[in-house]
């Protein structure tokens, strides 16, 4: 394996003498506390200015990565932490769908599937640059995006809407688009989950998840995609804890089992040998979430540290326990697992990825904008046209087979809607309660569709009516669920059309969860029967659930102008315009009937 050198005068630094000087200055005055603190990349776990400080001293961070709040509270905390750090911070935020992942009242642009679907990568350079004028705005810096996976496993559950295509010129195409939009506004984007997710159907958060593509199936895919951002002068990527087992392979032929699977987080084969060796890649490497299990099951989180850190990541997402993490990798350090050659270089990698950004020649109080101004960015009306202008290209009608548009009043008056649901256990429950205000989906979408002269009922299941009962008699009512059938003309005779809105999103799975009750509208059984459209706002694969369905729509998310958008096309008063990004027939025969 090669001592990889850092060039800091090439791409993607391109720095001058005298901040190569300073990087090299700063370095040399460092203690080795200071040194040690550089690795990590703090989620911040409070906004108060004691808690701040009190990171910044005790364990000398590099980099923040902190949870959205409004633009105001977000700008208050990047000022504190740059005015008191002794070094300038890279500040991330996860603008995968736009200023909203830098602040809660930024904006939404679009989830990058829906990107895709509209065909045309001028939308992803508008991701780039709308959440570029955003984050900077309040601070941040850096970003977690873009996601460049490749989707080519419709069961995976981590990227089915978060990323761009299946095909990997496309990926690379849109992925340079909002490198540039992005970079525009001073903001380095870090490519995200390298060696790429889309392969295995598992979730790193949860298990093991590798990339099982050989050889020349990775380098005609991710490879291509990676080497072209690279080429692009991409300052930062993002490793995932995604194993590679058939590259480990192809550079150490005796590898063990263990050294197969490894997470690329953990491995000098993926990171040295291929990244910066094979695909010459010069920038900053960072770990993903060091909590995800495919990286903690790995070995001993004493252990993993500063493993992540000799195998060629620069900078460690995450502490769990500070005192605990920061001992730990100080003591591999002392160990020698940390090399003093392979701190240096890490080190020259942040602090050059920093001077890239020009945080060295700004004065700490000048680093953030007047508040005034910076709060004057967030939200604009100019940068929400977009996103309504995506939602019109992008809606994709993946399945037409029996002609049924435009829905009228002579036909379709009388309209059921239907909610099939997934898995509401843990994060989709958790994200499903902080709906707050807002009416819900299908609320929306019934007015809507009333607002056209439509009769709309919204179904009520079995267990829906249950869960309203009193407690003594839920049981008895749930012994009778299955028993919960009906004639079949209870729907030909009240409704000319049903409607299934889906909003099912990742967890173990982004599959429907069908009741335990048999012939209720809330499994579309009734395609023969009544006409049926079936609408997914999240997962774009769940023809695979059902397959019996002729008419299915992919509208990517349930925003209110997605959904008037969605209306409009269902009346006939605009065309569906989306082209299927990913294969949302998910490779099955049945799902084209």
């Amino acid at each position: 394996m090669t001592k990889y050198k850092v060039d800091l005068k090439a791409k993607p630094y391109n720095l001058d003498d005298e901040s190569i000087e300073w990087v090299k200055d700063t370095i040399a005055n460092m203690t080795i506390e200071e040194k040690i603190g550089q690795l990590f990349v703090n989620m911040g776990a409070s906004r108060e200015e004691e808690y701040l400080k009190s990171m910044l001293d005790n364990y000398h961070i590099g980099a923040v990565r902190y949870n959205p709040a409004k633009a105001s509270e977000v700008y208050d905390q990047n000022k504190i932490l740059q005015e008191n750090s002794k070094i300038p911070l890279l500040i991330a935020a996860n603008t995968e769908q736009g200023g909203n992942g830098a602040c809660t009242d930024g904006t939404y642009v679009g989830h990058q599937v829906k990107i895709g679907a509209t065909n045309d990568p001028k939308y992803a350079y508008e991701l780039g640059r709308i959440s570029g004028i955003e984050a900077s705005a309040i601070g941040c810096n850096w970003s977690f995006a873009p996601i460049v996976d490749i989707n080519r496993n419709w069961r995976n559950p981590i990227i089915s809407n978060r990323c761009y295509s299946s095909d990997a010129d496309k990926v690379l195409e849109f992925s340079l688009e909002y490198m540039r939009g992005i970079m525009e506004h001073g903001i380095m984007p870090a490519a995200k989950h390298f060696p790429g997710d889309g392969v295995d159907e598992r979730d790193q958060h949860l298990s093991y998840a590798p990339n099982w593509y050989s050889v020349e199936e990775w380098d005609n895919s991710f490879g291509k995609v990676y080497g072209g951002l690279i080429d692009a002068g991409l300052p930062s990527i993002m490793a995932g804890h995604i194993a590679l087992p058939e590259y480990v392979r192809h550079f150490n032929p005796d590898a063990t089992s263990e050294e197969l699977t490894m997470p690329a987080t953990l491995s000098k084969y993926i990171l040295v040998d291929l990244l910066r060796d094979k695909l010459n890649f010069n920038g900053v490497v960072v770990t993903d979430a060091s909590h995800m299990v495919a990286m903690t099951s790995a070995m001993k989180r004493s252990e993993m540290l500063p493993t992540a850190i000799a195998a060629g990541s620069d900078l460690f997402l995450f502490f769990n326990d500070p005192d605990e993490d920061f001992e730990w990798m100080m003591e591999g350090y002392k160990k020698g697992i940390i090399t003093d050659e392979r701190l240096e270089e890490a080190l020259t990698r942040i602090l050059g990825l920093k001077a890239k950004l020009g945080l060295h020649n700004k004065a700490k109080n000048e680093i953030l904008p007047p508040k005034e101004e910076a709060m004057a960015k967030i939200g604009l009306e100019e940068n929400k046209i977009p996103a309504v202008e995506i939602a019109d290209k992008a809606i994709t009608l993946v399945k037409n087979k029996e002609d049924i548009f435009p829905i009228s009043l002579e036909k379709h008056k009388r309209i059921l809607l239907v909610q099939p649901k997934g898995h509401e256990g843990g994060f989709a429950k958790l994200m499903s309660m902080m709906g707050g205000n807002r009416k819900s989906m299908i609320e929306v979408f019934k007015e809507l569709l009333e607002a056209e002269g439509f009769s709309v009922e919204i179904y009520e299941s079995p267990m829906d009516k249950i869960m309203k009962l009193p407690p003594e008699e839920m049981i008895k009512a749930a012994m009778n669920v299955y028993a919960s059938k009906r004639p079949i003309s209870t729907l030909t005779d009240n409704y000319d059309l049903i409607i299934n809105l889906a909003k099912v999103g990742g967890n173990t799975d982004q599959r429907i969860q069908w009741p335990v009750s048999k012939g209720t509208p809330d499994i579309p059984f009734y395609v023969h029967e009544v006409p049926t459209i079936f609408v997914s706002v999240q997962c774009p694969f769940h023809l695979a659930d059902v397959p019996q369905v002729k008419t299915y729509i992919n509208a990517y998310d349930d925003n209110d102008f997605t959904l008037k958008a969605l209306v409009d096309k269902m009346v006939g008063k605009s065309e569906f315009k989306g082209i299927d990004p990913v294969n949302s027939f998910c490779e099955l025969a049945d799902t084209r009937r």
